[in-house]
């Protein structure tokens, strides 16, 4: 089910985006590259992903915010050089235990692939999410305010600095 806009982009705190970068270059000189499914995420979207899966385990109460509230958070997977998504231990937004970081039972090409985009990810400093191999955080996420800045604001460059997640640095 569409949560987001048709006008949805991939926002970040400056500091995230940086560590992403980075990751996708180490990534870029290994033959890979990254496709990003979500980042910030507006509180409104986060009440409806929340009446979607009311589990904890993989979507934040939006009562208590989410890290992707606060820009602070990545959802993305590996391709290849022209695009293609490679093997992974589940499709995205996958809510069952193949999606666990510790899930064992799977193909030999989907551990090796989820292996390769953890270990860039973390080598920038993100943390990964235990129940979605896709979900990656900035550590520090906490000490950003969460938002429920709609993306035609943050777009058109919105200059309210304490709940603009774009601005923050």
């Amino acid at each position: 089910k569409q949560v987001y806009p048709s006008n949805a982009r991939c926002l970040l705190l400056q500091r995230s985006a940086a560590q992403l970068q980075r990751a996708a270059a180490t990534l870029r000189s290994r033959g890979f590259r990254l496709k990003v499914y979500d980042c910030y995420r507006p509180r409104p979207v986060q009440a409806k992903l929340w009446a979607l899966v009311p589990d904890e385990r993989y979507v934040a109460n939006p009562k208590h915010g989410s890290r992707h509230n606060r820009g602070a958070a990545i959802d993305l997977t590996l391709v290849d050089k022209s695009g293609v998504e490679l093997a992974m231990p589940t499709p995205y937004d996958d809510f069952t235990s193949r999606a666990h970081r510790s899930y064992q039972d799977l193909p030999a090409a989907a551990l090796k692939n989820r292996a390769i985009l953890e270990a860039a990810m973390v080598a920038q400093g993100f943390l990964p999410l235990p129940t979605e191999w896709w979900h990656f955080d900035d550590p520090d996420s906490k000490q950003y305010p969460m938002s429920e800045i709609g993306f035609d604001a943050l777009i058109a460059g919105d200059k309210n600095e304490k709940s603009n997640p774009q601005k923050q640095k």
